[in-house]
């Protein structure tokens, strides 16, 4: 079955090129597309989608509450059977509009500007419910992004806790995700099975109630777990 992608971007122009590349693929499909995210949100009340490219400026309703309302659908395993995943599409590679839209719980995000192969096996992966989250310029984002925000004080203690209730495995493969590792590759570290780790972050997900792993990534740097920088504590 084809991967059934929606195009949110005020841009016209913007849509025809995108839609052209994807159209071009035999496993996907544009099946839905809307100039700002209050639109996106009437169109997915009567359409089934799989993934949204989503602008972040935007008129009306940006995609960064777009993104929050989308993505609230979903359970906190991660997988997206209560609603589409979103990958954001943004001009500037060093964004805070697209930071905010990791943290209301977007599975990564791409330059408008990325060659179409990338974009192509980034959408593949957020799909399949790998979040896209190693390349450099998202870690570049986090890295810029997370040392300006408030309270990192108490609310980063709490956010301490949390991980707290996390066993020594899981806060290692925690740590391992949060250094943009795939599951594939943490297996690898660890000695451990695919499947094995892939069962870990799933639990990791539900105890810590995050919708996936970009918003895991996003808890160890706040919690302080990750240094901006790519240290660990």
């Amino acid at each position: 079955m084809a991967i059934r992608v929606m195009l949110v971007d005020d841009q016209v122009l913007l849509r025809t090129g995108f839609r052209m590349v994807l159209a071009a693929q035999p496993d996907m499909e544009v099946v839905a597309e809307a100039g700002d995210g209050a639109e996106a949100l009437e169109v997915l009340r009567a359409t089934a989608v799989d993934v949204v490219l989503m602008d972040v400026r935007m008129p009306r309703l940006d995609g960064v509450e777009a993104t929050r309302r989308i993505c609230g659908s979903r359970g906190p395993d991660g997988d997206g059977d209560g609603g589409p995943r979103v990958l954001i599409l943004t001009t500037f590679d060093l964004d805070e509009y697209a930071f905010a839209a990791l943290k209301a719980g977007a599975s990564g995000f791409m330059l408008k500007d990325v060659p179409p192969d990338e974009l192509l096996t980034a959408i593949r992966a957020v799909h399949s419910g790998d979040a896209v989250v190693a390349p450099s310029t998202t870690r570049r984002l986090l890295d810029r992004f997370t040392p300006m925000l408030p309270g990192s004080g108490a609310e980063q203690s709490h956010k301490a806790k949390e991980i707290g209730r996390l066993t020594e495995r899981e806060r290692e493969v925690l740590l391992l995700v949060a250094q943009g590792l795939s599951n594939g590759e943490i297996a690898q570290k660890l000695v451990l099975s695919e499947a094995t780790v892939k069962t870990h972050v799933g639990r990791i997900l539900t105890k810590l109630e995050l919708r996936d792993r970009v918003q895991a990534v996003v808890l160890a740097y706040e919690s302080g777990l990750v240094r901006a920088g790519g240290g660990t504590y």
